[in-house]
């Protein structure tokens, strides 16, 4: 199972969101956190990522539909 890294204009160019963005939903435990690369670099597990839009998408999907 290979495990993949992203750094942050990736992870920006995924989500859609904004380095500010990303970094206050962290604050507000509503987005991945990132892992220590070593130094000052960080980056998001691939996986941790697409589970987060998945769980995006079937929350709007919930709510296009009327359902609670």
């Amino acid at each position: 199972m290979a495990i993949f890294v992203l750094r942050l204009p990736a992870v920006k160019e995924r989500t859609g969101l904004s380095r500010s963005s990303i970094y206050l939903r962290i604050t507000n435990h509503q987005f991945p956190a990132p892992i220590s690369l070593g130094g000052r670099a960080v980056g998001w597990l691939e996986e941790d990522i697409g589970n987060w839009l998945k769980q995006k998408i079937e929350q709007g999907r919930v709510h296009d539909h009327g359902q609670p």
